[in-house]
């Protein structure tokens, strides 16, 4: 079992700002409407050019607020609250806010120096020491968690998140019964809070109270229905209790509920030992490999190992089935007619092949903009090339270069053994000197030499794809306007930096695709996605259209999204004889 921690946003105080009246209206719209409405007026309102800059700092927290709560728009939120504290260093809300972002894409050490500051800004400040206890708990510093927890609980007796904290942290401690009695009281405070009797139920599971968690468990779903946490743990209990159908359909409403991430693996991992418990060797395979390829540390772990090897040897010995006896031909006396010739059929690549794919998204970078769209335009490939069969879909956002350069290595021994390997890269790139580079989200290219060791070269990229037996793709979302190149010193007058990405000359059977032609850029969108990926989500899971045609149809969609603005560009060739399918004809 695990748990996860639900978002806790700061209460932001509501302060008269003295400005012109209509920028006053929009002011007071922007801290108490919701969604579209709060935003637009928020964006009004940092627009108008009548706020001082402690007024507009609070309409960027605001705005912030607004994008990550009622939108789920952590992206833009972040970049709010960036903007809120630039212009106010002094905010201890805005500190507060970005560091509940931070914790969740498990950036721990920059949440807590958040926390840190909103606490010496404000000493009296509850909600931030919940909140540090929060990313305390989830690092596994449970000691620290607890200590803030009750400084929490000091200030405030009433605030149920800090005993959802501290009971997690005991939890981790395996101190169950304390555990249990934080979460009572998180009940008492709040019986309307799922959270409170999810982690109860899984602090009794971890007790081998089954029946118990169960119970707790059905009340955390019935409260909320979508909680990926509450079914895993509560497939974990049946499963436990040796209820594997019961634990199954518990797991299946957990993956289809989502979100794709290390919790989502955590489930597949669970399904994986139902499913080999049922026999179902195949299946169990088939999620451990997920489960593998989405969170690092199942793929490290001992355990997780060997049952591969033990699912990798169960299927090596499954006999093929035989196949049924033909039925006998029924002769009808007829004339006999000539057959024409079969026309030609280029083979078709089916899903028994191998195919797997690494998908990286950069939007949080630390020396650049944030970037609004490339963690989503991740998350829709990642989640289109599952929906299609691809055995492996690896999920990466917004890491750094020692991460990136260790998630290619170990992509190259999937690669190795696969059919097809597939990477698409969404961020930001360079091109230097004729090089093109990758560049990481800590990545600060201050001067021309920094990106030789800041960056990730595209070869290396290349090589990661290049064990693949038959077909190796590239995609790169990454042509968008740089702000590196602008601002970076040049030491040597011979290093050119372009605009865009070079060209390229991959070998036979890899395709490289960019998202703008080389030398120019790509739109990173104003949509949900940018319309490089938008159009290449919907083309690949269109059946019978062959890979070459695919990227065609691509192209021809970005083009009229952008007004002939921007236009992908393919490089490389494929076999001749051999057609590549994403999905086979119907």
């Amino acid at each position: 079992m695990y748990r996860a921690q639900a978002p806790i946003l700061s209460l932001l105080m509501l302060v008269t700002i003295c400005v012109a009246p209509a920028a006053a209206d929009d002011a007071g719209i922007c801290m108490n409407a919701k969604g579209d409405e709060a935003i637009a007026a928020c964006t009004r309102a940092i627009a108008s050019g009548t706020l001082a800059d402690l007024a507009r700092s609070r309409a960027h927290n605001w705005r912030g607020f607004h994008f990550k709560n009622d939108k789920a728009d952590s992206v833009r939120a972040l970049m709010d609250y960036d903007e809120a504290i630039r212009l106010d260093p002094r905010s201890a809300s805005a500190h507060d806010n970005r560091a509940v972002i931070y914790i969740e894409r498990a950036d721990y050490d920059r949440a807590i120096a958040d926390l840190n500051q909103a606490i010496v800004l404000n000493p009296q400040y509850a909600l931030a020491y919940n909140n540090r206890s929060w990313a305390y708990v989830d690092r596994g510093d449970y000691d620290r968690a607890i200590a803030d927890a009750n400084l929490a609980i000091s200030l405030n007796p009433k605030m149920a998140e800090a005993y959802l904290n501290r009971g997690a942290a005991y939890r981790g401690k395996g101190d169950y019964d304390r555990a249990i009695a934080d979460f009572t009281q998180v009940i008492s405070l709040n019986p309307q809070l799922a959270r409170g009797y999810n982690d109860r139920g899984a602090a009794y599971g971890n007790k081998g109270d089954y029946d118990r968690a169960i119970a707790d468990l059905d009340q955390a779903i019935s409260l909320n229905p979508k909680d990926l946490t509450a079914y895993h743990n509560r497939g974990h209990a049946y499963f436990e209790k040796r209820d594997l159908d019961r634990a199954l359909q518990d797991f299946d409403r957990a993956v289809h509920i989502g979100p794709i991430g290390p919790r989502l693996a955590k489930t597949l991992g669970a399904r994986a030992r139902a499913r080999e418990e049922k026999g179902d060797v195949d299946g169990a395979y088939r999620d451990l490999d997920q489960a593998m390829g989405l969170d690092p540390s199942i793929a490290a772990d001992a355990r997780a190992q060997a049952m591969r090897a033990r699912l990798q040897a169960a299927l090596a010995k499954q006999a093929p089935k035989a196949a049924p006896p033909p039925i006998p031909p029924v002769v009808v006396a007829t004339p006999t007619i000539p057959a024409a010739p079969a026309p030609f059929s280029p083979p078709v690549i089916r899903l028994s092949e191998r195919r797997v794919a690494l998908v990286i998204g950069n939007s949080g970078y630390r020396a650049a903009p944030v970037l609004a769209n490339p963690r989503r335009d991740a998350d829709a490939v990642a989640s289109a090339l599952r929906s299609i069969g691809f055995q492996t879909v690896q999920l990466q956002a917004d890491i750094g270069r020692d991460r990136m350069a260790d998630t290619l290595r170990s992509f190259a021994r999937e690669a190795d053994n696969a059919d097809w390997a597939l990477v698409y890269y969404a961020g930001h790139g360079i091109e230097m000197s004729g090089i093109n580079y990758l560049i990481p989200v800590d990545a600060k290219l201050e001067i021309d030499r920094d990106v030789e060791f800041e960056a990730i070269p595209l070869d290396r990229v290349m090589s990661a794809v290049e064990g693949a037996r038959k077909l190796r793709l590239v995609l790169l979302d990454a042509c968008r306007d740089n702000p590196f190149a602008a601002h970076m010193r040049r030491t040597l007058a011979s290093r050119s930096v372009g605009r865009g990405l070079a060209s390229v000359e991959p070998a036979t059977g890899t395709l490289v695709v960019y998202a703008a032609k080389h030398g120019e850029t790509a739109l990173d969108g104003d949509g949900t996605n940018s319309p490089f990926a938008a159009a290449f989500v919907k083309e690949l899971q269109t059946p019978g259209l062959e890979v070459r045609r695919m990227f065609d149809f691509v192209r021809d969609d970005v083009m009229q999204a952008t007004n002939n603005r921007q236009q992908p560009f393919s490089y490389g060739s494929l076999p001749g004889r051999q057609d590549f399918y994403f999905v086979a004809a119907k």
